[in-house]
Parts: C-alpha cells; sequence; structure tokens
C-alpha cells in the first residue's frame, strides 16, 4: 500500500461512477434502476476502500500520513493530500454516510434519477476532497465545488420553497467564502506557499492575524452554522429532500469546524486566543436562542435543524477551549452528531413518505402502529439529548470539561443548553409517538420496512459503539489533538515573551 495512491482513489472513485451512469442508456425504468444501483456500489467501494485508512493508520504519529503530491498549478501550488488523526475521521464519516444517502432515497426520487445520483456522488468527491487538501487552493477549490451540488440537491429535488433555500444556502456560504479567499492570497504573499503544513508552522504578525481570523471566521462560521449567520439552515434542512437534509447534517456542517481547527488555531493562535471571547459569546447564544427556537417549531425538521446550531455551538466551545478534553470532546460531538442528526431526519423521511408532512400536530400515537419506528425514534431523540451510553453524552461532558478549565460561567450556560435540548426533544418525541391514535388517515400507516431497518441498523450500532468504548475514535485523534495544543501553547508563550521583552526596552 505503501505506493498506492489511497486517497485519490478515495477521492475520486465517486467520479468513476459519474462516468458510468453518464453512459447508461435505454428505457427509463432501466436507467434508473441501473443509476441506482451504479450509485449504490460506487458509495459501498470508496467506503471499503476507506476502510484502508482505518486498518493503516498510525496512531501514534502527529503528522500527516498518505501523503500525495504532485506538480499543479506552478508557482508553489500543488496536488498535495493527506489525512492526520483529525482528518482521517472526517474523511471515513463521510464515505459511511454516503451509501445511506443512495439507499434512502431509493424509491422517494421519481424525477431526474440519473442526475439525482451524479449528484450526489459529485458531492462525495468534494467533501472528502476538503477533509483530505494539503494545499490552500486546493482546499478552496473543493471546499466551494461542494456547493454546487448541494444547491442542485435542493433546488431541484426540494419542496415548494426549494429555490429560496437554494439560493439563500448559496448567497450565505460563498459571501464568507470570498473574504476567506482573499485572506489566502494575502498569506500566500506572506508566506510564499499554498502548502498547508507549511503555514501551520508559518509566525504571521499579530495584527495580520486578527482580519486573517475574521476573514476565515466568516466562511467558517456561515458553514457551522453560528448564530447570527445560521438562518440558512433551517431553509435548506425544511426544502431538502431527506438525502440531501442527511448529508447536510451529518457532513457538511462538520466543514466549518474542521476549518477551526486545521486554519484558525494552528496558523492565528493569537487572533483565536485574543477572540476567544466573541467564539464564547455567539456559541452560547446560539446554545440557548435556537434551543428556545426549536421549542417552538411546528415543522419537524425545522426543530431539528435549529437542535443542529445548538450542537454546533458545544463543538465551537469545545475547540476555542484550547485544551485537549475540549476540542476531543469537539470533534466527538460532531461524528456523534454525524450519526444522530442524520438518523433524526431519515426518521422525519420515513414517515414523511407515507403521510406526505412534517407538521408535528398532524401525528400523534404511532406507538400502537408502529412500534419499531417508535422504538428507532426513542433512541435517536434519547441520543441528541446526551443520554450516557450514547456517542453525545462522551463529547458533551469533554466540552463541558473542557470549556470550565476556562470559564466556569461559560460552561454554566452550555449545561443550561443541554437542559433545553432535553425539553425540545422529549417535546417532538411526545407529540409525535405518544397519545391516542385518533387521526384516521394515520391507522393505516406501515411500520418500517426491512431497507428502513437496514438504513438505521449501522447509525444504532455506531452511536451505541461511540458511547460505551469511544477510545476507538480517540485513539485516532489523540496524538494530532495534543500536538495541536502544543503548539498553540508555544506560539502563546513565544508572544507573551516577545511582549515583555519589547516591553522591557
Amino acid at each position: 500500500m505503501e505506493y498506492f495512491p489511497i486517497l485519490f482513489a478515495i477521492t475520486f472513485l465517486p467520479l468513476l461512477g459519474v462516468l458510468i451512469i453518464l453512459g447508461i442508456s435505454g428505457e427509463k425504468e432501466i436507467v434508473e434502476r441501473n443509476a441506482r444501483n451504479a450509485a449504490l456500489l460506487t458509495t459501498v467501494a470508496t467506503f471499503l476502500f476507506s476502510m484502508v485508512l482505518w486498518f493503516s493508520f498510525d496512531k501514534n504519529t502527529a503528522g500527516f500520513q498518505f501523503v500525495e503530491e504532485a506538480e499543479w498549478l506552478g508557482s508553489g501550488i500543488k496536488y498535495k493530500m493527506g489525512v492526520d488523526g483529525i482528518s482521517v475521521l472526517f474523511v471515513l464519516l463521510t464515505t459511511f454516510i454516503m451509501p445511506i444517502c443512495i439507499l434512502c432515497g431509493w424509491n422517494t426520487i421519481k424525477s431526474r434519477v440519473k442526475e439525482y445520483m451524479i449528484a450526489f456522488l459529485l458531492l462525495e468527491c468534494f467533501m472528502i476532497g476538503v477533509f483530505c487538501s494539503l494545499d490552500l487552493v486546493l482546499f478552496y477549490v473543493f471546499f466551494e465545488a461542494g456547493l454546487i451540488p448541494m444547491f442542485f440537491i435542493i433546488g431541484v429535488w426540494g419542496g415548494d420553497n426549494r429555490v429560496y433555500a437554494a439560493y439563500k444556502l448559496f448567497l450565505y456560504t460563498l459571501l464568507g467564502s470570498v473574504l476567506m479567499l482573499v485572506a489566502m492570497l494575502y498569506m500566500y504573499g506572506q508566506a510564499g506557499t499554498t502548502d498547508i503544513p507549511t503555514l501551520m508552522q508559518y509566525s504571521f504578525e499579530p495584527h495580520a492575524q486578527i482580519w486573517l481570523f475574521l476573514a476565515f471566521f466568516a466562511s467558517f462560521a456561515v458553514k457551522m452554522p453560528m448564530w447570527p449567520v445560521h438562518t440558512w439552515l433551517p431553509d435548506a434542512h425544511v426544502q431538502a429532500p431527506t438525502a440531501g437534509s442527511v448529508i447536510l447534517a451529518g457532513i457538511l456542517l462538520k466543514m466549518g469546524g474542521y476549518g477551526f481547527l486545521r486554519f484558525s488555531l494552528p496558523m492565528f493562535p493569537v487572533a483565536s486566543e485574543e477572540l476567544a471571547w466573541l467564539i464564547y459569546s455567539l456559541s452560547c447564544i446560539a446554545i440557548i436562542y435556537t434551543s428556545l427556537v426549536a421549542l417552538r417549531q411546528t415543522d419537524m425538521k425545522k426543530l431539528i435543524a435549529y437542535s443542529s446550531v445548538a450542537h454546533m455551538g458545544f463543538v465551537t466551545l469545545g475547540i476555542f477551549a484550547f485544551n485537549v478534553q475540549g476540542i476531543e470532546g469537539a470533534i466527538i460531538v460532531m461524528l456523534a452528531h454525524g450519526f444522530v442528526a442524520s438518523a433524526l431526519f431519515l426518521c422525519v423521511g420515513v414517515i414523511y413518505d407515507r403521510l406526505h408532512t412534517r407538521d408535528i400536530d398532524r401525528y400523534g400515537g404511532l406507538v400502537n402502529i408502529m412500534p419499531r419506528y417508535a422504538f428507532v425514534f426513542m433512541f435517536f431523540t434519547m441520543a441528541s439529548v446526551g443520554l450516557p451510553g450514547t456517542g453525545n453524552f462522551v463529547g458533551e461532558i469533554l466540552v463541558l470539561i473542557g470549556i470550565f478549565k476556562v470559564s466556569s460561567w461559560v460552561a454554566f450556560f452550555a449545561l443550561f443548553g443541554v437542559i433545553l435540548s432535553a425539553a425540545y426533544m422529549l417535546y417532538l418525541y411526545r407529540r409525535v409517538v405518544f397519545g391516542e391514535l385518533i387521526k384516521e388517515d394515520l391507522k393505516n400507516m406501515l411500520d418500517m420496512d426491512r431497507r428502513e431497518i437496514f438504513i438505521f441498523a449501522p447509525l444504532v450500532i455506531l452511536t451505541l459503539w461511540m458511547g460505551i468504548y469511544p477510545a476507538t475514535f480517540m485513539d485516532f485523534m489523540h496524538v494530532s489533538v495534543e500536538n495541536l495544543v502544543v503548539q498553540h501553547e508555544v506560539s502563546m508563550a513565544t508572544y507573551h515573551a516577545t511582549i515583555e521583552i519589547v516591553a522591557g526596552n
């Protein structure tokens, strides 16, 4: 495996699937069936290839592994790919979620099936590219390219207001990314390279770091999303097809958190420390405000979308705690949220496919006719709340420990958000599942079939696995996170020593 470009294979294998689907022709039914099969086989093959990373990864190395490098645009701009203990987990999360996305739209997508499958395969390629890129320009290309298939997934296969939601997603993300591009050009001018590992060691001037941090923050805050630039997310989730919501919650929201870990902390350590108060303030507001807003929702998807904003607030608190517990907790929350939020949107999709409404008031008493569904929905409701034994509990408790070391007040507000999350998730579950089965149109709803059980089973297993034995995942990230924290502490110590010398003179 030493000479096999495994990251190239994982990243671009979905494009091979796109070419296969483009070559499919014949009668409509045959084309649709073959397009579905080709997309599923491609995503499964990509996942199996990615398992090479799982088994071959050296957990005791903080540096980048499986590095692939080739000349690309000249002037120091290269095609360079690699993964460390942080990014490898997000690559695996992406390849794991994608077959589930293909399966959940298997029978529900009736129009433009061929184009639908192509859009998801393109999106998988771009998302994996984001997590593997070790060059600024390459990262930016993948980061922005992912907008295009997502725009079409929402705009073509979405709900009634799909065009509005698609444009809102596009414009919000693009605006933040333009500022990030300007910052990248400045960094290239200063450091003379776009190589990410080199830039992680480069010391930018403290005053420049502030502006660079804010430029990157504009892009990553929208992608997370953080309050107050979160308003595109509920609209996007409500209008997106079920698989679109799964990929949005499961993977795309993680790009903001990954960006903070890969760029903000190592490249702008002084600015990260100086502006941490801003992150704490916005995160606490997000956790409490969006939780209160979730309590007032009547649309199931909107409620879960607001819960995602609250969970991402925990992520930013953990990252900017600048300690091992906080950062590891933030990564665990992102991974667990990838499983749990994806499953919750799938739960909504199951009953939406039967009744074609997401209105909470239209349901009630489903436990009487859909016991299997009621159990699965209850499991992921409890997991979202952070029940011990699930991944979210591990992540949230680590974040709370990490942020408590920094500020007990911030930890208190975050803890208050945990209580609110229990309130809105239990409200949702009670209204939909419990109560009397009075509505006539509900009585004919069928329980989950084998395909749906097959989709949920791996999500249940991994959520429990992460909660019961989190060391499986934490062993991958621990050395990389420790290295990140040590680098940050060294940078800050050097900065403070420089200030003391200047003050002494």
